[in-house]
């Protein structure tokens, strides 16, 4: 079976979040099921500056203000289909904004492109090639169920999957005539959303089955609290709608091979931990102590909860702990981290940015990784803490309430604790959880455990791609 996968990032060609990792990382576990992955992806400079190869297999005189070709080539193990087409991908800056952070205006315009693209794939655009799958990934790609659903002669079934329901592609009606629809297009039951165009809900609303990316987050966004404006919908099509968890690549990250550690270790021996450990204190210039090392690699967002981070660090200083930090995001949270560094010599560091190699040191030096979301529709830092032996400190919230489980009294007796849980996602239940966190941490044998216990979960993709594979012999009628 052919999947065409369509997607706005890749690792580990380009990546801005979990999303790329997941394009990177699901079509290789796909392959064990017999189902050949292609993603179509936009031509960025650094997409293009990668590609060993590769040949032209179609072009447009004009997509969408400008000429543009096809290019089908190899980068590493990923089959891609790269749009090259200049004047919507060829500029500096972030993939989504200018260098500024501010969003490119015409990102309807870029990501609608992408998915008409994907549409006329589906028609034949390129001879012996038609996809009976197309597997589109978050607002960039979910015009292509659109196009699909209002194309002529399409057999094609699009699965749609909503890695975060937060953003949702929402642009003024004066974009419509521009996107080469039927005018019966711009109604509730296509890609009219509040009078404009919402690419996301039309997606939704097209698509013949729609994913997200852990059975928790599927449930809650049916509910207001977490559905931001598009619960009913998602509750109309309820019966399309399906939980399927994320996993990671187990190759990239493997605390016995990953080339970004000071020492590799496994879950049969990890007594070499400790000098990652020691490598990490060193990197943020902190100090030796008595108490746990926690680590937090994040956007620095409300959503993912870095305000109440900021308030429990004293809390979380004076409890004996330490603390290292990498990410970016709002400047009165970056502020706030780089205050206490300043207030916490020695104890607290931050790192502004983001840096892979690093984020890999600190799921082996740390010893708590830290992922306190308000919510999170599956998160894979946990899972990255699971495998290299940092215990997640979690909110119980989305995916991470699916991948952890909370070293309550019940558990810890019967030795299937990976984690600690708190709820509501508020400091006070967060400094409580720190406090519970390090009185595990005085308990060396039962963290052992623990350790051991997580880096033996299986957070691959081999039950979630066997999963989607499922759901794509279903759609065809082949289950």
């Amino acid at each position: 079976m052919d999947v065409l996968s369509v997607t706005s990032e890749v690792y580990p060609l380009v990546k801005t979040g979990g999303l790329a990792d997941v394009a990177g990382a699901l079509p290789s576990a796909l392959a064990a099921h017999d189902i050949a992955v292609r993603a179509l992806i936009p031509g960025y400079p650094v997409v293009l500056g990668a590609l060993k190869g590769g040949r032209v297999v179609a072009q447009f005189d004009d997509l969408f203000g400008g000429p543009a070709s096809l290019i089908a080539a190899r980068a590493g193990d990923l089959d891609l289909i790269v749009l090259d087409a200049g004047h919507l991908f060829d500029r500096a800056g972030g993939i989504y904004g200018d260098p500024t952070g501010v969003d490119w205006p015409d990102n309807w315009k870029r990501y609608a492109a992408l998915s008409f693209v994907a549409a006329e794939l589906a028609k034949g655009l390129v001879e012996g090639y038609r996809p009976p799958i197309i597997h589109a990934h978050d607002w960039q790609a979910a015009m292509s169920a659109a196009y699909v659903a209002f194309g002529r002669d399409i057999s094609t079934k699009v699965v749609l999957t909503i890695h975060n329901i937060a953003f949702q592609g929402q642009f003024g009606a004066d974009i419509f005539p521009h996107l080469r629809l039927p005018g019966e297009a711009f109604a509730m039951t296509g890609v009219e959303y509040y009078g404009g165009v919402g690419f996301l809900k039309g997606g939704m609303r097209c698509a013949h089955a729609i994913t997200t990316v852990s059975p928790t987050y599927a449930r809650e966004i049916r509910t207001p609290q977490f559905g931001m404006g598009l619960e009913g919908l998602l509750n109309e099509r309820g019966h399309d709608l399906y939980g399927i968890l994320n996993g990671i690549d187990t190759t990239a990250w493997n605390p016995q091979t990953d080339p970004n550690l000071a020492a590799n270790y496994a879950v049969t021996n990890t007594r070499k931990r400790f000098l990652n450990r020691e490598a990490l204190l060193d990197r943020f210039g902190l100090e030796p102590t008595e108490g746990p090392l926690f680590g937090l690699v994040s956007r620095l967002t409300w959503q993912k909860g870095i305000d109440i981070v900021a308030e429990n660090i004293d809390w979380l200083v004076e409890l004996g702990g330490s603390l290292a930090v990498l990410g970016s995001g709002e400047a009165h949270l970056e502020a706030a981290l780089a205050e206490a560094a300043q207030r916490h010599p020695g104890r607290v560091g931050f790192a502004t940015g983001y840096d892979e190699p690093l984020s890999h040191l600190m799921q082996a030096g740390a010893d708590v990784i830290l992922v306190p979301s308000r919510f999170e529709p599956c998160g894979l830092t946990q899972l990255y803490g699971l495998r290299y032996g940092a215990i997640p400190l979690v909110a119980r919230v989305g995916g991470l309430a699916d991948t952890v489980i909370d070293a309550n009294e019940a558990a810890v007796e019967a030795g299937v604790a990976t984690g600690v849980q708190f709820s509501p996602v508020e400091g006070p239940e967060l400094g409580e959880a720190l406090s519970r966190t390090v009185s595990l941490f005085q308990r060396p044998e039962l963290w052992a455990r623990m350790q051991r216990k997580g880096m033996k979960t299986d957070v691959s993709w081999t039950n979630s791609a066997g999963k989607y594979a499922g759901l794509y012999r279903k759609l065809l009628g082949q289950a």
